[in-house]
């Protein structure tokens, strides 16, 4: 798990659509709030080459904003850029699946986050959620909740009964995930820094698909 909190609960760059269509093709999603009209879609392999700069840009703006995902500031762009191509196999293998959000108009990278399917025989029914950002200028858009939606359907088309994730304690990131349905399990002490260094509580949360049991 990655430790500490999403961007703000609910981080970019200019750019054309990556993964999906606007008004949906089996990997799109298009709604607006205020006048402002955004896309969901999946991003796969052959396309991230194309978008890692400005997912890498956004991955830098949320590490510097204190947001804990894994890194500590500061996070450059080149360090940014690396990680983001490195999961060009996870996704061409389904080991990881990656959606974005963005602005229909001019394509503006508005949000991000991942699955990852869990890899162990006994856990084959399981995965993991992930970075979950979203730009500061997107926020109050609802567009975390967007993200999530994608990916607890695409989920559950997988036969994924089982969704579990972390965040910072304390963070707005908790009231959204619980508005969401999702479990609070408990509360780990000093699990992971924040960006500088300074070690938080992370709450770990689940949420069963499908309304029934996560296992059967």
């Amino acid at each position: 798990m990655d430790g500490g909190r999403p961007a703000g609960a609910e981080h970019g760059r200019r750019g054309g659509p990556v993964g999906g269509t606007a008004d949906g093709d089996g990997n799109g999603s298009a709604g607006g709030v205020g006048g402002v009209r955004y896309a969901v879609g999946r991003v796969t392999a052959e396309e991230l080459p194309g978008a890692a700069e400005e997912l890498a840009a956004l991955l830098a703006d949320t590490v510097r904003g204190g947001a804990s995902l894994g890194f500590l500031a500061p996070l450059g762009q080149a360090e940014a850029v690396a990680w983001w191509r490195a999961l060009a196999p996870d996704l061409e293998t389904g080991r990881l699946l990656l959606w974005t959000v963005r602005a229909v108009d001019g394509g503006r990278l508005a949000g991000t986050v991942q699955l990852r399917p869990a890899a162990t025989a006994n856990g084959r029914h399981r995965g993991e959620v992930a970075k979950l950002m979203v730009h500061p200028e997107h926020r109050g858009q609802r567009l975390a909740g967007r993200l999530l939606a994608a990916l607890e359907e695409q989920a559950g088309e997988l036969g994924l009964r089982l969704l579990v994730l972390d965040t910072q304690t304390g963070s707005p990131a908790e009231r959204m995930y619980e508005a969401g349905g999702w479990t609070r399990v408990g509360s780990v002490p000093d699990y992971a820094t924040d960006p500088a260094g300074v070690p938080h509580p992370t709450t770990i949360f689940f949420k069963a698909l499908g309304g029934g049991p996560a296992v059967s």
